[in-house]
């Protein structure tokens, strides 16, 4: 018997069935079973939150998701409420606590998004949501990673996280929405873990996370 060949064009169908009809169940049901079954660490990180940094337990912030949509996405909190003299906020790395640098080490800070993937707003797998002001930013091409829904983790997590420029992300952000599909999923979710306890690009070279996205000069980055 022959082989099979299988051609772009049924590639690209299959792509789309998965992307239509089987992404948005498995997210739902993958994260719903992850939720009972963390629930107990759920509980155990949101207590020394409480312990450590107070009220709230939570961060909530707006962020774009599918179609530039605006949703609430939570995640624990890290940061303490410090302010200077005149009532500003002191920087970032002034007010990541040590227990807030091993949650975003660890990842532990990104669990409460599994709510935000049950809702709907969120996906396991697709571009992070970053903040609303970088909107009008976007050039044509980094803002195509808004065709589908931000994700727990992504293509860019996966290949330097906070280490590569934010050049750099956005290009493997519209290489997975041109290239999604059940196995590239899969891979990204399998190496999601690799990455997470080896605790690869949490930090740039200039910030204690990412430093502010400000533009990109060129229209496109390929």
């Amino acid at each position: 018997m022959g082989t099979k060949v299988v051609t772009k064009k049924q590639v690209k169908k299959n792509n789309g069935i998965y992307r239509n009809y089987i992404k948005r169940p498995m997210d739902f049901l993958i994260s719903l079973c992850a939720i009972i079954i963390l629930s107990p660490l759920l509980l155990l990180v949101a207590l020394l939150v409480r312990v450590k940094l107070g009220s709230p337990v939570l961060f909530k912030q707006e962020r774009p998701g599918l179609h530039e949509k605006i949703f609430t996405m939570y995640k624990f909190r890290t940061m303490t409420d410090q302010r200077d003299m005149n009532g500003n906020l002191l920087p970032d790395s002034a007010r990541l606590t040590r227990y807030g640098k091993f949650l975003r080490s660890t990842s532990l800070d990104e669990l409460p998004e599994l709510f935000n993937i049950v809702k709907g707003d969120m996906s396991l797998v697709g571009p992070r949501p970053l903040l609303v002001q970088y909107l009008s930013l976007y050039n044509k091409h980094q803002r195509r990673r808004h065709e589908v829904r931000p994700g727990l983790s992504g293509l860019a997590q996966v290949n330097g996280r906070n280490a590569i420029t934010w050049e750099d992300k956005f290009n493997l952000d519209v290489k997975y929405v041109d290239h999604m599909s059940f196995i590239s999923d899969w891979k990204i979710i399998f190496l999601t873990i690799k990455t997470v306890l080896v605790r690869e690009g949490i930090h740039s070279e200039n910030a204690a996370t990412m430093e502010p996205f400000r533009g990109t000069k060129k229209e496109t980055i390929v």
